[in-house]
């Protein structure tokens, strides 16, 4: 039997669908777009060595790379400067082709993949795993004395609104975003919360930047023990969210250097950590 040919280009984020709309007390058939959810399947090839897969997670299609180096990089694998390529595992008789994400080392694992007992979900990147011992923080707390004007903080959820393309398209996608002040943001969206912030993380690491002094991670949705881990391991000294913060989410912060402001809207907000690095209205 012939395989399946593999697919001549990646999948887009969204696609086109149908739906029945109540408004008003009325009913109509419309248009619509949905995010597309799909699954990547991430390798690394470290120092020459043959492809290991490490996990598998739920993603909307687009900045693949960035995601890859993002989640390898945030789960401790690699440093930013071990990367050497990174490509798509293509060739004939590939069905996933465009789904499945190598990424080449300069050196060897900084320590080895860890089992997943099953695929990582768009929802939370800590599904599957085998032991809680891989909860340890795996990083040194942020040491950066940037300060930043509570006016600014309280205005980037909505400049991160604005440019998420696909959410307005959508009204699915998460958003991330890496702020700085006076400089054009980095966004990056996926039907995943940490999806989003794997791709500006390796997004900034393929670009040299890492650790991201003086930057602002905004997220569009609540935050977890993980995303705070995340943002440790990338240098960021605060996160700014929409959403509330699980108690493990406030108590890493405080333990790893983070600025923590959650409920961020309407000009309101609640710090719950290293609130030093907030300006208020007459400091």
């Amino acid at each position: 039997m012939p395989r399946p040919a593999a697919p001549a280009s990646p999948p887009r984020p969204s696609a086109r669908g149908r739906v029945l709309r109540l408004r008003d007390g009325a009913w109509s058939r419309r248009d619509d777009r949905l995010a597309v959810e799909e699954p990547l399947e991430v390798r690394v090839a470290a120092a020459g060595a043959p492809p290991e897969p490490v996990t598998v997670t739920m993603r909307t299609p687009g900045a693949d790379f960035a995601l890859a180096v993002g989640l390898l990089v945030t789960e401790g694998l690699i440093a930013p400067d071990d990367v050497a390529r990174v490509a798509y595992c293509t060739g004939p008789g590939v069905p996933q082709a465009f789904n499945a994400v190598t990424v080449h080392t300069r050196r060897p694992l900084r320590r080895p993949v860890s089992p997943r007992a099953h695929a990582m979900t768009a929802a939370c990147g800590l599904c599957g795993r085998v032991t809680l011992d891989e909860l340890a923080v795996r990083c040194a707390a942020v040491d950066d004395d940037a300060t930043f004007d509570a006016a600014w903080l309280t205005a980037l959820p909505d400049a991160l609104r604005d440019t998420q393309p696909g959410f307005a398209r959508t009204g699915t996608l998460h958003g991330a975003g890496l702020f700085t002040p006076g400089a054009p943001p980095l966004v990056a969206e996926d039907i995943g919360r940490h999806n989003a912030v794997d791709k500006v993380i390796g997004a900034a690491a393929m670009d040299g930047r890492l650790p991201l002094r003086g930057t602002v991670l905004t997220v569009s949705g609540r935050v977890s023990f993980e995303i705070v881990q995340k943002a440790a391991m990338a240098g960021i000294p605060v996160i700014c969210a929409v959403s509330g913060p699980s108690t493990l989410a406030v108590t890493a912060s405080h333990e790893l250097g983070i600025t923590l402001a959650a409920f961020v809207r309407g000009g309101d907000m609640n710090v719950y950590s290293h609130d030093e690095r907030i300006r208020q209205g007459d400091d």
